[in-house]
């Protein structure tokens, strides 16, 4: 309400004064007064004034009516007062967002070094086991035998499974508890002899069928030369894949393929279709053959499998070639079609080191494939090519004819076209579009930071520059 009489008494100019509703302050939230109590009217401690439209203040409404880039209104120079806004959680925030990514960072740079060092392991140990067949052979020329000896050391990759386990994790647990537990792989049923010898038989057949097959191919073959022949494991591994589990068909490994079948056939024309280089080439062949029919059967019929069931099998498969392929040995000796003497005239010491090569070359491919990227251990297998050719040539002075080095190259381009991911093209595709979105970005920061200095420059002039767009 309004008192006129007052003010024409006292003489003074007339004023209009609102009294308080109550005899009391009205409050609104948000806001300071004098007296420490919240209101509408001025401000005591310099604050931003709050409109019904959400503008602070002078500065606000004229950054709104320009139209300044990237405005947001109530983010001025001023900071608002009450508490509220969201800057004061964002430092929190951002902290854990840094943090978050910088241990994603960390594991990621771990597991790519860890890779790396993989990937060195795995193709130091494949051609030292290439490099001692080759002096074995110099004074005990028996490959069944060996590749029975060596495929016998396999007993050993659950026990060294089960001693990571045990160091690695608290749950201890005994280790027939453990192998038990591993043996589910086999399936529900429980393990008898029948199941042993129809779950195991095959795969180890196969297994012992690669290995000699190989080392037959090191006779007749460089390490060079069988190293690169057995890559080609990779794309009959495909074929069989597309063939038998109807995997998905890529134009580009088909190609891949292609390039493999196209270096056997000039690795065994590089000496002419005839003689020991031939019949080297054909081992090869044959090995990676057996190789690729093994992954693709456990894939069939054993699926998927973690490393516990792998050493379980493993070391399963040499029980069953301890048992049961230990009489091929004794039929080829007492036939004479392999002779080896006393057992104190073998080469242990190669042998040993030979079998310990390939334990460990088994190993780091199965714990690779959990550790790391699974193409680094594909990329490890393939870097025994090169790694032989320069023992070959620095140690055993190999000469490498043009054609066997075209024939290696052309392989290991295939293998390299295998290892590509199947949504690669739409990989491809998603990348080039990143790529030209992130170009298009940079073009429209730097038009709207020349925009932004030739509007400053006009307003030092007293002029105003009006945006095309």
């Amino acid at each position: 309400m309004t008192s006129t009489e007052s003010v024409v008494e006292s003489g003074k100019q007339p004023c209009i004064g609102l009294e308080p509703l109550g005899g009391k302050n009205t409050l609104l939230p948000g806001k300071s007064t004098a007296s420490g109590g919240t209101g509408l009217g001025t401000f005591v401690d310099g604050g931003p004034k709050v409109t019904a439209n959400g503008v602070h203040d002078i500065e606000d409404r004229i950054l709104r009516i320009t139209g300044y880039y990237g405005y947001n209104p109530g983010y001025s120079s001023h900071r608002r007062e009450d508490g509220l806004e969201s800057h004061a959680e964002t430092p929190g925030s951002e902290t854990g967002v840094e943090n978050q990514s910088y241990h994603t960072c960390t594991s990621t740079v771990l597991k790519v070094l860890g890779g790396l060092l993989m990937v060195l392991c795995i193709s130091s140990s494949w051609v030292g086991t290439a490099q001692v067949v080759k002096l074995t052979f110099q004074s005990f020329s028996c490959p069944f035998f060996i590749s029975w000896f060596s495929s016998n050391w396999n007993i050993l990759f659950f026990p060294i499974y089960y001693s990571g386990h045990v160091v690695t994790t608290r749950e201890k647990q005994t280790p027939i508890q453990k192998f038990r537990e591993c043996s589910k792989l086999f399936g529900e049923e429980r393990m008898s002899l029948k199941l042993f010898i129809k779950r195991t038989a095959p795969f180890s057949i196969l297994w012992t069928l690669t290995n000699y097959l190989y080392l037959m191919a090191l006779k007749k073959l460089t390490a060079t030369d069988a190293s690169g022949l057995y890559c080609c494991h990779k794309a009959f591994v495909f074929l069989l894949s597309w063939i038998v589990l109807k995997d998905r068909f890529m134009g580009v490994r088909i190609v891949a393929a292609i390039m493999a079948i196209t270096g056997i056939v000039m690795m065994a024309y590089a000496d002419g279709f005839h003689g020991d280089s031939f019949v080297g080439v054909a081992l090869a062949v044959g090995s990676a053959s057996t190789s690729a029919l093994y992954k693709v059967l456990f894939k069939m019929f054993l699926g998927s499998a973690n490393l516990g069931e792998v050493a379980h099998f493993l070391s399963t498969m040499g029980f069953f070639n301890l048992i049961f392929i230990s009489c091929v040995p004794l039929i080829l000796y007492f036939t004479k079609v392999e002779q080896w003497g006393s057992l104190s005239s073998l080469p242990w010491g190669y042998m040993c080191g030979l079998a310990g090569l390939w334990l460990v070359f088994n190993i780091l491919v199965h714990v690779g494939v959990v550790l790391t990227y699974p193409i680094l251990i594909s990329i490890g297998t393939l870097l025994s090519v090169p790694g032989n050719a320069a023992v070959d040539v620095l140690k055993h002075e190999v000469i490498f004819s043009a054609v066997r080095l075209a024939a290696t190259c052309i392989i290991c381009m295939g293998f390299l076209l295998l290892l590509l991911p199947e949504e690669w093209d739409s990989i491809t595709v998603r990348f080039l579009a990143t790529m030209a979105d992130k170009k298009s970005e940079e073009h429209g920061e730097e038009l709207t930071e020349s925009s932004m200095h030739t509007r400053s420059r006009s307003r030092a002039n007293g002029t105003i520059s009006l945006p095309l767009a």
